[in-house]
């Protein structure tokens, strides 16, 4: 039996989380397009700094859970850089549209797929993850990875996400979470306050974008919340699967 409660904001609520601060709900969109139009050039070396490299792991396990096939066409939503996509159509999938609000992301994609001669099967799209410039029923997989914490109204995504899916289609979002280990977790704190913004200020030159992705990781909903609110959205046979302990973690979900 599907989950009914509501997790959504108040909807007449004129304030959302961005990071620890309280902003103006129409501003945050702004705000989040602002720190990644700021990073984008150094955004995939970043991701390698900051995880050790393990980030290609847990996209390696995405791509394997969703195991692509001739003829799948994929939604990879805040895919800009183009990272999932790529590994999507490596892995033997048919076709993607990759989908994100930021233009310099999408720009930073568009540019690797020129250069790495990866012009087919692939077309690049500037949308709001809440208001899919896509038809309903039109895709067959869903995928976001480190792009819903930065949603204004998750909620809202989610149910987007379930629109645009064909009946039998599946959504995937691989998302940093919640640690479980309190050793690890303490750890991880001091790693995220610390040392993130340091890399931000010396890699990418923007130590505020870093601190905005450390606070953002904490304030996102931990993984049981989520799989109730992916269940609210629409989705059946919901799961969750930890990766590093909790630092990541896969959701997925069926449309039906």
């Amino acid at each position: 039996m599907k989950r009914t409660e509501n997790f959504s904001a108040d909807p007449t609520a004129r304030t959302a989380q961005f990071g620890f601060r309280e902003v103006d709900i129409d501003a945050k969109s702004g705000l989040v397009r602002g720190v990644f139009d700021s990073v984008a050039g150094r955004y995939d070396l970043m991701n390698d700094l900051m995880s050790g490299g393990i980030h290609r792991l847990w996209k390696a396990s995405l791509i394997d859970q969703l195991r692509p096939r001739p003829g799948m066409h994929l939604l990879d939503v805040a895919g800009g850089t183009g990272d999932i996509a790529f590994r999507f159509l490596d892995a033997g999938g048919g076709s993607v549209t990759v989908c994100d609000i930021n233009h310099s992301m999408i720009d930073v994609g568009r540019d690797r797929a020129i250069d790495q001669n990866r012009l087919a099967h692939i077309d690049w799209l500037v949308g709001d993850a809440e208001a899919l410039p896509i038809p309903g029923n039109s895709v067959d997989a869903y995928t976001i990875a480190f792009g819903l914490r930065n949603v204004t109204r998750i909620d809202e995504a989610l149910r987007e996400a379930h629109r645009v899916l064909r009946p039998g289609g599946r959504f995937l979002c691989l998302e940093f979470s919640r640690v479980a280990d309190p050793v690890l977790a303490d750890l991880y704190d001091r790693f995220s306050f610390s040392v993130l913004p340091a890399l931000g200020r010396a890699v990418a030159q923007d130590a505020d974008a870093y601190q905005y992705l450390a606070e953002s990781i904490r304030q996102f909903p931990p993984q049981e919340e989520l799989a109730a609110r992916i269940e609210v959205a629409g989705f059946d046979r919901v799961l969750h699967r930890n990766m590093t302990r909790g630092i990541a973690a896969i959701h997925e979900g069926w449309r039906v």
